[in-house]
């Protein structure tokens, strides 16, 4: 709308120029005189009911205004050739009401041909009028058609670029909901291991328990069922930890106080449902940002968790050191270890790694049977998680 205004300044000025023109130029007869301000009136109603709504688009209003702007033009110049001004205004709204460039071109010719045909009515057809017609009018058309096709080029172009904008501003948007898909459909198979291979196993355990002491309480062996319930409790209060540790796993992480405050809450509770001795050592010599702090918190709870599960340890070790540009937190155990050579059991260690590679940090575990188990992280600092 703001660029149909100008050309509605732009022809209200042509036209208020034109009558200028007519008032103060020669004319042959009074009636060519008339006739041209007849020609400026039907021109300003035409531009006024047909061509304002031919620049809003509308399709069925294009080729009416486009011939009338034609046989416009070459009427006023019939009437003064003084008046072949209008041509200012008429070459440059053929290319802007008619979309096809063959067809604007094709109305280009057009209008040099009704403005030649007005000069030859208008000054005779005398060889040097005529030479000086086909001069002018060759002149006008040639540069007419130039600026068109150059104007028409950079208009597809920025239609062009516009719609490979559209095109990435889409993908970007499916690129972003795939990758949310993804990450939820990842979050929900790690909730599902980790279920399977803590949960529902201890599930199972326990009822093959209850089987049992059904078949001990039938054949009324109190002291074995009474060892059988106590064993169900247990194990209940093993599921209850594990259920509670998965749940904590996918909370909201808790960072008031910092990764350091953080760290020593998680050993804590980690000291309450395992027995475990846990020490926590924090030398944060480097502000970290948000994320940063949230991946170290993360591992440091798999670490323990691992703990926990297989190692069998009286105490256990979190340190985390910052320097200039890595943060690095190592847990470590007096369990029993594992084979660090063999493939590693269960998703805890896999998953960290995964959620490791995605800020470009590292995870290195060194154990051997009997000997416990060392677990080291390393990421750059201010790498968003």
């Amino acid at each position: 709308m703001t660029g149909n205004r100008w050309w509605h300044v732009f022809f209200a000025t042509t036209m208020a120029m034109l009558a200028v023109i007519n008032v103060f130029s020669w004319a042959p007869s009074t009636g060519q005189r008339i006739g041209a301000w007849a020609t400026i009136a039907l021109l300003s109603i035409v531009y006024l009911t047909v061509g304002r709504r031919a620049l809003s688009g509308e399709a069925r209003f294009r080729l009416p205004f486009a011939l009338a702007l034609i046989i416009g033009s070459g009427a006023l110049v019939a009437c003064s050739p003084n008046l072949a001004f209008v041509q200012v205004i008429a070459f440059p709204l053929l290319w802007v009401v008619i979309p096809s460039t063959r067809v604007a071109m094709v109305a280009n010719v057009g209008l040099a041909l009704a403005v030649s045909a007005g000069f030859i009515v208008s000054v005779g057809t005398g060889s040097e009028n005529l030479a000086q017609t086909a001069l002018i009018q060759s002149v006008s058309l040639v540069g007419s058609l130039a600026l068109g096709l150059w104007i028409s080029r950079i208009a597809d172009l920025s239609a062009e670029r516009l719609r490979l904008l559209d095109e990435l501003t889409a993908t970007q948007a499916e690129l972003a909901a795939a990758n949310h898909d993804t990450g939820v459909v990842s979050e929900r198979e790690r909730l599902a291991r980790e279920i399977h291979d803590t949960i529902a196993q201890s599930l199972t355990g326990i009822v093959m328990m209850c089987q049992r002491a059904q078949r001990e309480l039938a054949h009324e062996r109190l002291e074995p069922l009474a060892g059988q319930l106590r064993l169900l409790e247990q194990s209940a209060r093993d599921v209850l930890v594990e259920t509670r540790s998965l749940v904590a796993a996918s909370a909201t992480v808790d960072l008031g106080g910092g990764i350091a405050a953080a760290l020593e809450r998680l050993a804590e509770r980690y000291r309450r449902e395992s027995g475990i001795a846990i020490t926590v050592t924090a030398e944060v010599s480097v502000e970290l940002d948000r994320d940063t702090e949230v991946v170290l918190l993360r591992c440091a709870q798999e670490a323990l968790a691992n703990v926990r599960k297989h190692s069998h340890a009286t105490s256990a070790t979190v340190r985390l050191v910052t320097e200039l540009h890595t943060a690095t937190l190592a847990v470590t155990d007096d369990g029993t270890g594992f084979d660090s050579s063999e493939a590693e059991p269960g998703f805890g260690l896999p998953g960290m790694r995964d959620r490791l590679a995605l800020v470009n940090g590292a995870l290195a575990v060194s154990s051997v049977p009997g000997g416990g188990t060392s677990l080291s992280v390393s990421l750059p600092i201010g790498v968003a998680a």
